[in-house]
C-alpha cells in the first residue's frame, strides 16, 4: 500500500455521477461511502452500486476503500460480507469505540467468501465519539490482530457528541481530541487522517484547516469534494525544499567518511540517523506523489 495518504475522498455510493467519476480522480484514496452519505432506503442499492464501481478497471487512486455502516444499524454485516471479497483495499469502520468492534469486524470478514491469493482488506477506524477518543490508544494497539492501518478523525460527529462548535476559533474545542488521535496513531505506527472540511466551495478556509492539520501531525485529510484534492496533495506533500534537503542527507550519509557514524555535520547542522530514516522515507514516496496532479469536481452530501 502506498505511503502517501495526502488526499482521501469520500464518494457517496448512492450518487451515480460521483461514483462514475471516482476511478479517474487523482486522490491518494477513494472511500465509497455506504454510511452517512446514503439514505436509509438506498442502502442496498448503494452497496450494489459500490460493488459495480469496484469492478471497473484502471482506477487511478492507489487505494480503493469502502466505509461500511455502523454495527448498530443492521447493515454492517451485509456490507462486510459483500465487500471483503470485492477487491477493496480498505474497509473504513465508523463509530469505533473499542478494539472489540474491530475484532468483531474481522470475525465477520472471516465468514465472507474468499478469493484465493487475495489478502483481506485492511481496516481504518473512524474515531468520532468521546468514548472513541478516550479509547484511541486501545484501538490503535489492536493493529497487529485486526489489520488496522489508520485512525480517521470524524470531526463532525465528534463535535456533535461533545456539544461543542468544532469549527469556531480555528477548531479550538477539538484540538486536544485531535492531538489524542494523532498520538495514538503515532504510538502504534498507524496513519492519522484529519476530518473533513464541510464548506467545499471555501478554498481559503480549506487550505487554512489543512495546514493546521499538517501542523498537528496528520498524514493527510479526508475530503468531501474533488476540488479539495489538489490543495490537499500540495499541503500534505513535501515541498521542493524538503525534497532537496532529504536528498542531501541521504548523499551525506553515503559518503565513505561518514560510514558508521550516528551523527554528521551537514552545512553546520547536526544530522542524526533518525533524520536519515525520515529523509529516505520521503524520497521513497516520491514516485507515488509525482503521479498525482489535482483534478475534478462534484457535489455530494457531507460525511461525518
Amino acid at each position: 500500500m502506498p505511503n502517501s495518504l495526502r488526499s482521501v475522498l469520500f464518494v457517496p455510493a448512492a450518487n451515480t455521477k460521483a461514483l462514475a467519476k471516482a476511478p479517474a480522480l487523482q486522490a491518494d484514496a477513494i472511500i465509497l461511502d455506504l454510511e452517512d452519505a446514503v439514505a436509509v432506503g438506498e442502502k442496498d442499492d448503494a452497496r450494489t452500486a459500490a460493488l459495480r464501481a469496484l469492478s471497473v478497471e484502471g482506477w487511478k487512486p492507489p487505494i480503493k476503500a469502502v466505509r461500511i455502516n455502523a454495527f448498530n444499524t443492521g447493515w454492517a454485516e451485509a456490507d462486510l460480507l459483500a465487500m471483503t471479497p470485492a477487491g477493496v483495499d480498505v474497509l473504513v469502520i465508523p463509530k469505533v469505540e473499542s478494539a472489540a468492534i474491530l475484532h468483531r469486524v474481522r470475525a465477520v470478514m472471516a465468514r465472507a467468501a474468499q478469493v484465493p491469493g487475495r489478502p483481506l482488506p485492511a481496516l481504518w477506524a473512524m474515531v468520532e465519539t468521546p468514548r472513541g477518543v478516550l479509547n484511541a490508544r486501545e484501538i490503535a494497539a489492536s493493529a497487529a490482530g485486526t489489520g488496522l492501518g489508520a485512525l480517521i478523525a470524524g470531526t463532525n460527529d465528534l463535535a456533535k457528541e461533545l456539544g461543542c462548535d468544532g469549527l469556531a476559533n480555528d477548531r479550538e474545542a477539538l484540538r486536544s481530541h485531535l492531538a489524542m488521535i494523532v498520538l495514538a496513531a503515532r504510538g502504534y505506527g498507524l496513519k492519522a487522517l484529519d476530518g473533513v472540511y464541510n464548506a467545499f466551495a471555501d478554498e481559503d478556509g480549506f487550505v487554512q484547516e489543512a495546514k493546521q492539520g499538517k501542523r498537528f501531525g496528520f498524514d493527510g485529510k479526508t475530503l468531501i469534494h474533488p476540488a479539495q484534492i489538489g490543495p490537499a496533495n500540495t499541503i500534505f506533500g513535501p515541498s521542493e525544499e524538503a525534497v532537496k534537503r532529504a536528498r542531501a542527507i541521504v548523499r551525506a550519509f553515503k559518503l565513505k567518511k561518514n560510514a558508521g557514524k550516528g551523527v554528521i555535520n551537514l552545512n553546520g547542522e547536526m544530522i542524526e540517523r533518525l533524520h536519515l530514516q525520515d529523509a529516505q522515507a520521503l524520497l521513497d514516496s516520491l514516485p507515488v506523489l509525482s503521479a498525482k496532479p489535482s483534478s475534478g469536481s462534484r457535489k455530494g452530501k457531507k460525511p461525518s
